[in-house]
C-alpha cells in the first residue's frame, strides 16, 4: 500500500469560487446528457412501481387501507413514490463522484487553481437539478394515471420546499458515499439501503398496519414523516408533527453528509 500526496493549489475566494462552480456544473450536466442511463433509471424505477402497485394491485391494496382515502390508492401511494424518486436520485450522484475520484480527474483538479469547494458544490447542484427533473417526471406520470392533488398554492409550496430540502440532504450523503467508495460499482450498491427505506415506511401501506417491530422502525425512520407530510400537503390528510420531524431529519442528514464529505475529500489518497 502506498500513499500519494497531491499538491493543492487554492483558488482565490469569492467570485472565482462561483465561476469555478458554474464551470464544473456545466461539465457535470454535459456528462449527464451524454450518459443518461442513471437518470433515466431513477425515473423508470418509480414509474414501474407506480404502474405495478396502482394498475395491477391498486384495487386490492386500496381496499385494505381501511380509512377510506378520498383519492383512492393512487392518492395514497403517489406521495410515497415521489419520495422514492428523490431517494433514487442519490445513486447516480454517488457513482458520478466516485468515478471522478477513481479516474484521476479530481487529482488533476487539485493541481490547478480551482476552488476546492467548487468541485463538490458542482456535483451537489447538478444532482439536485437532475433529481428535481426526474421527480417532476414521476409526478407527471402519477397525474396522468389519476393522481389528483387537492392542495392549494401554499401547500404545494411547502411540499416543493420539503422535497428540495430532502433532495439536498440525500445528495450530500450520496456525495460522501461516492468519496469513500473504492469503485463505481461499490458506489452504486451502497445507496440501495437509502432507496429501499421508503418501502419499510408508510409509502405503500400505513405504518400502523404493520407488525410491531416493523411498525416501530417504520414510524421512526427518516422517510415516513416526509411521506406523511407530502401526503398531507397534497391530499389533505392530517400531518401532525411530521413536518417538523421531516425537516429535522433532513437538516441532520444534510449536516452529517456535508461533514462526512468534507472529511473524506482530502488531498491525500491512500491506495
Amino acid at each position: 500500500m502506498s500513499v500519494q500526496t497531491y499538491p493543492l493549489i487554492e483558488a482565490p475566494a469569492g467570485s472565482h469560487a462561483l465561476t469555478d462552480t458554474l464551470t464544473l456544473l456545466r461539465r457535470n450536466l454535459r456528462h449527464t446528457l451524454r450518459y443518461p442511463s442513471m437518470t433515466v433509471g431513477s425515473v423508470f424505477g418509480p414509474v414501474i412501481m407506480l404502474v405495478l402497485f396502482v394498475g395491477i394491485l391498486g384495487k386490492t391494496l386500496g381496499a385494505g387501507l381501511g380509512h377510506g382515502h378520498s383519492g383512492g390508492y393512487i392518492g395514497y401511494i403517489a406521495p410515497g413514490i415521489i419520495i422514492t424518486a428523490v431517494a433514487s436520485g442519490s445513486m447516480s450522484t454517488a457513482v458520478a463522484v466516485c468515478t471522478d475520484m477513481t479516474e484521476g480527474i479530481v487529482d488533476r483538479f487539485r493541481t490547478m487553481p480551482i476552488s476546492r469547494v467548487a468541485i463538490l458544490a458542482a456535483h451537489v447542484i447538478s444532482s439536485m437539478v437532475t433529481t428535481v427533473a426526474s421527480t417532476a417526471s414521476v409526478v407527471a406520470v402519477a397525474v396522468a394515471m389519476g393522481f389528483r392533488p387537492t392542495g392549494n398554492l401554499a401547500a404545494w409550496s411547502g411540499a416543493i420546499g420539503l422535497l428540495l430540502l430532502l433532495t439536498f440532504a440525500l445528495t450530500w450523503l450520496a456525495v460522501a458515499i461516492g468519496l469513500v467508495s473504492r469503485t463505481p460499482e461499490a458506489a452504486s450498491n451502497s445507496p440501495l439501503l437509502i432507496v429501499f427505506l421508503p418501502f419499510v415506511g408508510s409509502a405503500f401501506a400505513p405504518a400502523g398496519s404493520m407488525p410491531l417491530g416493523v411498525r416501530q422502525f417504520a414510524e421512526y425512520q427518516p422517510f415516513t414523516p416526509a411521506i406523511e407530510t407530502i401526503r398531507g400537503l397534497l391530499t389533505g390528510t392530517p400531518i401532525g408533527a411530521n413536518a417538523v420531524i421531516a425537516i429535522a431529519w433532513s437538516i441532520a442528514i444534510a449536516l452529517g453528509g456535508h461533514l462526512w464529505a468534507r472529511a473524506a475529500f482530502r488531498p491525500t489518497r491512500t491506495r
